[in-house]
Parts: structure tokens; C-alpha cells; sequence
């Protein structure tokens, strides 16, 4: 068979439908350890870099068993094309792909979440960096939360649907990605929604939100309810959807609660935090949360879609959701502090337009996963510890 290149939709296809394939990335053991791809299946992935290709052909060749069917990654392409053609020489049915890591980084995989009698909701997944972003249609206008930086993709898919995008919000100003919603404003004319917590240092041309305003489309469509709930940063920022669904941002995720630590300020801001707990809670338990980010594809639907009702959300977190005192609140936040990666500085002021980076800086920020979630970090130290004990 034909030596050929693939895109990263391609790929999350065949790791979907459980292809059988064998990944080789061919980047250096450094870089895959840092950011590689991940499906919602186990899957064969080996990491053979370049150079041992180069070096001893033959013996990288027979890791792969034969009669496979092999699809090389890398860091920009050419050398999994390099790679792929030692693998076609000896008779592998194998493809490259196009572009390299950074296009199954900037994936986005559209998902509908419901088809009403007037609206359409969708997640789009970003598999590479296990986050999600919503767009909500009804008649021809498209509203936004939480867009990514690859704009093309969000233009393309409201052009597809016939509608224009009027409104993006952003739930916080974002630390582990570069966010979207100023660029897609300036290309569009939508209107770019933020708050103030955290939008008001920055030099953003935003709209300011206010707690319990309603967002509404020109005609029909359902109702987008704004709650503040602060402590993930000062201006973390909720959306409620036609009072069935919870765009939770950062602030509250499938597994675990947003760190709030971040900003260098955990006390402070665990505070915040804890209130905007206890207010959340009082909600709906049927509403269907929505999260920013997810931690890995266990917490995925048989639809693989990201979102749980709130009560099961509750549920699944008790260990942290019924902390009743703040005090104990506090305590579980520092238990489970860590660093923040060093590039989280950087695109926080890339994302309040106090700092500007080309696009191939951007890129290189953009890669690996999220650490937004306190989770049970201190738990899995220990386990580390006494494993080497």
C-alpha cells in the first residue's frame, strides 16, 4: 500500500472506533513524556525516536510487529515522513501525519449535547489538551464560551450551520491555554463578554458581565443565565443554558473542583472558592454540568461526551464538596497544591493582551494538558511514597 498522510481527525476517528492501528511517535523521549495523544481506548503507542531510526534501522523496524498497520507522529512532520518511508521499505501499510503533534493538539471534535425544538448545543472536545468549549446555536447566531485559539475552526463550523457568531464569553482569563474569544471578536464583530474580576487589569476590548444578567438571541432561543462564581481565579464566571445546563468553566469539573491557587493567592481565593461552593449546591441537581477541562476519557459518556448531572457531580466528589467548614476546605486546597507549569505565567498575560508572541510561540505554549483541577494529588504522593519505600 501507498505511503499517505492523515490529519489529526482522522486519528481520533480511528482511536474512536477502535482501529486497529499502531501509533509510533518519533519525537524525542523528553517531548512525548511531556505531551503525547491519548484516546478514549487503550491503543498501541510506542515512542521510537528519530534518531534510533537512524541508527540502527533494522531493530527499531522489528519493535513494530509485523503486518501492522502504522501511523507515525512528530514534532512537524518530516521526520515521521522520514520514518514512514523506512516502515513502507519494509512493507508496512503506514501513514504520517500531516503536520505534526500541533494539529492533534489544536483539535477540536464537535459534539451535540441536544437538539432542541430552537436551539442546538454543542461541546467541542480538544482531545490534546482535555478541555472543552461550547457553541450554542439558535436561527442563524452562534454563541460562544471558552473558544480556543484555532479561530479557522469555530468560523468554519458556524459558517456550516448557516449562522454568524454574535457573542463569546469567557469564563475567567484562562492560564493553560491561549484563549480565542478576542481574535474571533475582532474577525466576526461578536461581542466579547468577561468579567470584570478578572478582565478589568487587562487591555482587552471586552464587555463587562453582572451576576444574574440574562443573554438572550435576537429571536427564540433559550435563555443564558450568568453566574458568578469566583475562586478558581477572582472573575471565574458560570453559564447557565436554558436552566438545564451548567457551563462550569473551571470552577467545578466532573472529577474534582478548579485549584485556586494559581494566582499565588490559595488562601484568598479558597475562600472565594468555598462561597461559591456552597452556592452552586443550592442549584438544580438535574442541571447537566459542562466542564472546561476533564482529567481523562473514564470520566466520558458512552456518548463521550463530557457532562454529569450536578447531583451525580456532588456525588462523585463528596470527599470535597461536603467539607463543611472552611477551615477544612483550606486544608484539602493546601494538601493538594503543586506547581503551576512555567508557561501558565506567560499565557495569562498573552491572554489579557499584555504581552504579544508570534504564532509558532504560541503554539509551543498552547501544548500539553491542562493542571487545573485540585484533585487528590496529595493521595497519589503518598502511594508514590510508600511504592518506593
Amino acid at each position: 500500500m501507498a505511503l499517505f498522510t492523515y490529519e489529526a481527525k482522522d486519528l481520533f476517528q480511528w482511536l474512536t472506533t477502535r482501529e486497529d492501528i499502531v501509533v509510533v511517535d518519533v519525537r524525542n523521549e523528553k517531548d512525548f513524556n511531556q505531551f503525547r495523544v491519548e484516546g478514549p481506548y487503550p491503543f498501541p503507542l510506542l515512542n521510537i525516536s528519530y534518531y534510533e531510526f537512524m541508527e540502527d534501522e533494522e531493530g527499531s523496524v522489528r519493535r513494530v510487529p509485523k503486518g501492522s498497520r502504522v501511523r507515525i507522529v512528530c514534532a512537524k512532520e518530516g521526520s515521521a515522513k522520514y520514518v514512514a518511508e523506512i516502515f513502507e521499505k519494509h512493507g508496512y501499510d503506514v501513514g504520517y501525519l500531516a503536520g505534526g503533534i500541533k494539529t492533534w493538539g489544536n483539535l477540536l471534535v464537535p459534539k451535540l449535547l441536544t437538539k432542541g425544538t430552537d436551539y442546538a448545543f454543542y461541546q467541542f472536545i480538544r482531545p490534546g489538551k482535555a478541555s472543552c468549549s461550547y457553541g450554542l446555536i439558535s436561527g442563524q447566531e452562534m454563541m460562544l464560551f471558552d473558544p480556543s485559539r484555532n479561530i479557522d475552526f469555530y468560523l468554519g463550523f458556524a459558517a456550516g450551520k448557516g449562522c454568524i457568531i454574535t457573542k463569546t464569553f469567557e469564563t475567567h482569563l484562562q492560564a493553560d491555554y491561549i484563549a480565542g474569544s478576542r481574535d474571533i471578536a475582532r474577525r466576526t464583530g461578536a461581542t466579547f463578554y468577561g468579567n470584570d474580576g478578572d478582565f478589568k487589569t487587562s487591555k482587552n476590548p471586552y464587555t463587562s458581565l453582572n451576576d444574574g444578567e440574562i443573554h438572550r438571541f435576537s429571536i427564540g432561543g433559550p435563555p443564558v443565565r450568568v453566574l458568578f462564581t469566583p475562586g478558581h481565579t477572582p472573575g471565574s464566571t458560570s453559564f447557565i443554558v436554558d436552566e438545564r445546563y451548567f457551563v462550569s468553566g473551571d470552577m467545578m469539573f466532573i472529577h474534582s473542583v478548579g485549584r485556586p491557587d494559581l494566582g499565588g493567592k490559595a488562601e484568598e481565593w479558597a475562600q472565594m472558592l468555598f462561597d461559591s461552593i456552597q452556592r452552586v449546591k443550592t442549584l438544580d441537581p438535574a442541571l447537566m454540568v459542562l466542564p472546561g477541562h476533564y482529567m481523562d476519557w473514564e470520566e466520558a459518556d458512552e456518548n463521550l461526551l463530557f457532562t454529569r448531572s450536578l447531583g451525580e457531580v456532588l456525588e462523585r466528589n463528596r470527599d470535597i464538596y461536603k467539607l463543611e467548614t472552611l477551615a477544612a476546605f483550606i486544608d484539602f486546597i493546601k494538601a493538594n497544591m503543586r506547581p503551576q507549569p512555567e508557561e501558565y505565567a506567560v499565557i495569562r498575560l498573552v491572554n489579557a493582551n499584555l504581552r504579544e508572541e508570534d504564532d509558532e510561540k504560541q503554539e509551543e505554549l498552547d501544548l500539553g494538558k491542562n493542571e487545573c483541577a485540585a484533585s487528590t494529588y496529595a493521595k497519589q504522593q503518598a502511594a508514590q511514597e510508600n511504592a518506593g519505600a
